[in-house]
């Protein structure tokens, strides 16, 4: 009778959580979409240029910390694997206030390849975006689930979580590297 209770209190917490975490798996994505939309803001002196580089740094370091997670965990080495989960989270979170800043702030750069170049950068680009839309509640449900040590829930969603968050993040560093050339 007791583990019923304690479960329903359980759930009842959760409730209040995983909706917080359904708004922010609606409002970032619409958010970032916005911003592609939005007129620039015109303001003269703000240079945003270094921004993009500072991105692919903050990716490459994601994708770092997400593989030292996963072989510690694979390890059995709990805390090791939480301190590398935390900083990948970390590092996205700093990654996604950047991202915003420069898309709000800086002009839009157009990719200027051609041949087959342009069609690999092109479904690269489109899978990343997809994915990233998708990777955003994954990873707040697993942190989430992994902070509240709801072990069984946080495995059975980072089996999904881990290698769709490390395609996003390697292909934010190869998107980087292709439309580098571009940038004015």
């Amino acid at each position: 009778m007791n583990t019923v209770r304690e479960n329903s209190l359980t759930s009842n917490k959760d409730k209040k959580y995983l909706s917080v975490i359904a708004v922010l798996s609606v409002a970032i994505p619409v958010v970032v979409a916005v911003l592609f939309f939005m007129p620039k803001a015109n303001t003269p002196g703000i240079d945003v240029s270094y921004l993009p580089a500072f991105h692919a740094i903050l990716n490459s370091l994601t994708a770092v910390a997400l593989v030292i997670g996963y072989f510690n965990v694979k390890r059995g080495n709990v805390k090791a694997h939480r301190a590398a989960m935390l900083a990948a989270f970390s590092l996205s979170a700093i990654f996604l206030v950047s991202y915003v800043t420069y898309h709000f702030l800086g002009q839009r750069t157009i990719y200027g390849g051609d041949g087959v170049l342009k069609y690999i950068y092109y479904f690269v680009l489109l899978t990343h975006i997809v994915l990233a839309v998708v990777i955003v509640p994954l990873v707040l449900l697993s942190v989430y689930y992994g902070i509240t040590n709801q072990l069984v829930r946080h495995r059975r969603i980072s089996r999904w979580t881990f290698p769709i968050w490390f395609y996003v993040v390697v292909t934010g560093v190869v998107v980087y590297f292709m439309i580098s050339p571009y940038y004015a």
